[in-house]
């Protein structure tokens, strides 16, 4: 892989998911007021499935795209990569088939969907996550080895730890021995959701609401500069980090006592620069 500048960019991206009901559910805001926030807290672009009405909103605020979908079978996947390139996406994140797909199933349509993608002119990622073939690192690691047996590549992925954290009740103190297991693969990354987590859930809060960072999120933190190390120590692919710090409303995520979650984001974006500059002055 090409070596790029010894000074990548951090590109910060915010996803939608995190205003769903903001500032509440019968005053939700807008799309394009949730765009213009993204780009007042300093984001450089939004994560979402991106549809006409996004990409035309994104380029009036100045926002870069970032998307994202699960994959059930090709013909449908085929047709949504087409939409996303038409939209201007680049960089997509895919969520791989269900939890029971055997490895070798996964591991066959992950070489076919990222061949596609590439002849589409577009990055694609396979992320790990819950109910997906990736969703524990075992099922993980049989499909990235598979990958790269039949391609002779490392498979790109989007790189989630709060589903591998979580599925093994990783401790604070083992994240960076346990969870940056795999080096290469997240050095040939160019893609991060940077969830906050820790043990027992795939989302903690960032803040105490009264703008004090949780002890949980400081142990987060902690992580995420040792993950921005190792990354910065590889080939640095394309020169770009994509980050996006995934934190959201529903599906449980965030749980009833919790601040809400738009500033909580807000926050977790400047302790995120703090992370990477403080990885860069480390591997200068």
């Amino acid at each position: 892989m090409k070596i790029v500048s010894p000074q990548p960019r951090l590109v910060l991206c915010a996803h939608t998911w995190s205003m769903v009901g903001h500032p509440a559910p019968r005053r939700e805001w807008t799309l394009d007021r949730k765009l213009a926030a993204i780009k007042a807290a300093g984001f450089d672009g939004v994560a979402a499935f991106i549809n006409p009405e996004i990409a035309d909103g994104a380029r009036r605020h100045g926002l870069k795209l970032l998307s994202g979908f699960d994959c059930g079978d090709l013909p449908t996947v085929t047709r949504r990569l087409s939409e996303q390139r038409d939209c201007g996406v680049h960089f997509i994140n895919i969520q791989l088939l269900n939890h029971d797909t055997p490895p070798a199933r996964a591991a066959a349509m992950a070489v076919k969907l990222i061949k596609l993608s590439r002849r589409l002119g577009l990055g694609v990622h396979i992320e790990t996550h819950r109910d997906t073939a990736t969703e524990t690192p075992e099922k993980f690691t049989e499909i990235a080895r598979r990958y790269r047996r039949v391609t002779g590549e490392t498979m790109p992925v989007t790189w989630d730890h709060s589903h591998f954290a979580v599925s093994k009740h990783v401790l604070p103190k083992d994240y960076a021995a346990r969870l940056l297991a795999w080096p290469r693969e997240i050095q040939h990354s160019q893609l991060f959701h940077l969830r906050p987590f820790n043990s027992q859930h795939c989302q903690v809060p960032v803040t105490d609401g009264r703008g004090r960072l949780t002890p949980e999120f400081l142990d987060y933190r902690a992580f995420v500069e040792e993950l921005f190390v190792l990354w910065l120590r590889g080939p640095r692919p394309g020169g770009e980090l994509w980050v996006c710090p995934e934190m959201g409303m529903t599906h449980g995520y965030n749980v009833s006592t919790n601040p809400p979650v738009w500033p909580d984001v807000i926050r977790c974006r400047r302790e995120l620069l703090g992370c990477w500059r403080r990885a860069l002055r480390r591997v200068a």
